[in-house]
């Protein structure tokens, strides 16, 4: 069995991008990887080549600036990537730059691949979710986020990124996959509020394309009550992301976190929490086993 590594990223050191830990947290059990790394200004072609890795190949790309909008152009860049894929590779695993894998799933994730191989209606394997959000000490549980998503798929041309890399599908249709017990850690709403604006800013133009004004003023501040419902993360974290938090972790005032959460969003979570039926859940996919 082979396995490839794929992702894209543009500027990961100017938008504060845990890249380098979301490629060597799969790493130990990828043969390759492929990083399409997009037009960049701030370093993130060295940031890559820092990681020192035989296995890791950089294929460049230049964004297409027409796709902006509605972020189309990420799932473009997706596409670069696992198209790069060996031809003699039997499975995929895509890692977004602001993600990370705990070590303690790879030996069961590994696994999965193995056990699957043989079985060729299984298109995909299929992760948990953890967003974490405004601290590495908290996550958000609620059904403001997506709780699942693929991110191993069969090594088939056919496969594609859908919408803005959401997730994937074959000639139009929902992969058919597997439910894992594995997590995928999401980190991309840890930051101070000031990283948080400017994440926010840059992304604007990914959505609304040519209406997108860069000189905007971003002062208004982040409103952390959006999270809905904060749990404490009571785990120990990814090896890989160790010296990122040591380094860039800062508290969040709970006390300055209300919940907006309306009744109707609240009966529908207290009925996922007892029975985990998220009612009118969007799936990108078909569970099949």
């Amino acid at each position: 069995m082979k396995v490839a590594g794929f992702t894209f990223i543009r500027n990961a050191v100017k938008n504060d991008y845990p890249v380098v830990e979301a490629i060597t947290s799969i790493l130990p059990i990828c043969d390759e990887f492929v990083v399409a790394l997009g037009n960049c200004d701030d370093g993130t072609r060295e940031l890559i080549a820092g990681i020192h890795s035989p296995k890791i190949k950089i294929l460049d790309t230049a964004w297409d600036e027409t796709k902006l909008e509605g972020g189309t152009v990420f799932a473009e860049e997706t596409d670069k990537a696992f198209a790069a894929i060996s031809p003699d590779v039997d499975w995929a695993f895509y890692i977004q730059g602001d993600e990370c894998v705990h070590e303690k799933y790879l030996p069961l994730i590994k696994k999965e691949m193995e056990d699957n191989l043989a079985d060729k209606k299984i298109e995909g394997l299929l992760f948990k979710y953890l967003h974490f959000y405004g601290s590495y000490e908290y996550y958000s549980h609620s059904r403001r986020w997506y709780r699942r998503e693929v991110r191993i798929v069969r090594n088939d041309k056919s496969v594609h990124s859908y919408r803005d890399a959401q997730g994937f599908r074959i000639d139009g249709r929902k992969l058919n996959v597997k439910l894992i017990d594995a997590y995928i850690y999401h980190y991309g709403w840890v930051k101070k509020p000031e990283g948080i604006i400017k994440k926010l800013h840059s992304f604007t133009q990914f959505y609304i394309g040519d209406q997108w004004n860069p000189a905007e003023p971003q002062s208004f501040d982040f409103d952390y009550n959006n999270a809905d419902n904060l749990v404490k993360f009571t785990d120990t974290p990814p090896a890989v992301m160790k010296n990122r938090m040591a380094a860039n972790n800062w508290k969040l005032n709970l006390n300055e976190v209300k919940s907006r959460m309306s009744f109707r969003r609240k009966l529908l979570q207290q009925i996922e929490n007892l029975t985990g039926w998220r009612i009118g859940e969007y799936r990108n996919y078909k569970i099949v086993k």
